[in-house]
């Protein structure tokens, strides 16, 4: 159980894909513009990994080492194409706002390096338990850049058509930069700063 806790608590804070690792930075960059960007990526995303760190972890032995890279690619291409499908079907809208980069999870390196790195070598509960905790760091981090880009991009904050947060002053005239590529990197590289600061004072 121990072991257990581990593995989930690792991915959210100490090996935080986006702010320890960097890993999944495409659509860190390209979507996060908004909360509701932020859940449907964070949902996609998380669907993915579980998925294939379960089927990995129980094939795991039956893979030859040859041919492994290749078997992972097509779990996770297959995973990915059900997500894709269900997003049009059910959620039209998201599916567009998020556009490539859900067919783009198939080579995300942080679903990949999780199951080369993780699930190829450990069983199934350990591989449940990383996949949810990666899954929920990828998430946090991904919502918290939406949040500010959102907020300072647009002056307010609404989440799937209900408006949460005005900014007097802000929404009249937003700061909407932060909604472009390069407010991205801005935020980003901002809250990368804060958390090695961070890191540095323990």
């Amino acid at each position: 159980m121990r072991c257990l806790n581990k593995d989930f608590s690792a991915g959210i804070i100490r090996f935080n894909p986006i702010f320890i690792l960097l890993l999944g930075l495409c659509p860190a960059l390209a979507v996060s513009t908004s909360l509701d960007n932020a859940i449907g990526m964070t949902a996609a995303a998380t669907f993915v990994l579980l998925g294939s760190n379960i089927i990995i972890a129980v094939i795991r032995q039956y893979v030859p080492k040859q041919v492994r890279i290749p078997v992972f690619i097509v779990i996770i291409a297959t995973l990915v194409t059900i997500v894709d499908l269900l997003l049009q079907g059910f959620a039209p809208a998201l599916s567009a706002a998020l556009g490539i980069f859900i067919p783009l999870i198939v080579v995300n390196c942080m679903i990949l390096g999780r199951a080369e790195a993780f699930a190829s070598k450990q069983g199934v509960s350990r591989s449940i338990m990383d996949a949810l905790g990666v899954g929920i760091g990828f998430g946090w981090a991904l919502a918290l850049i939406s949040l500010i880009r959102q907020l300072l991009g647009t002056g307010s904050l609404s989440f799937f058509g209900q408006q949460l947060l005005t900014i007097p002053g802000l929404v009249e005239e937003p700061a909407i930069i932060f909604l472009f590529p390069m407010g991205a990197f801005f935020v980003v590289g901002l809250l990368l700063a804060l958390f090695k600061w961070l890191e540095a004072k323990k």
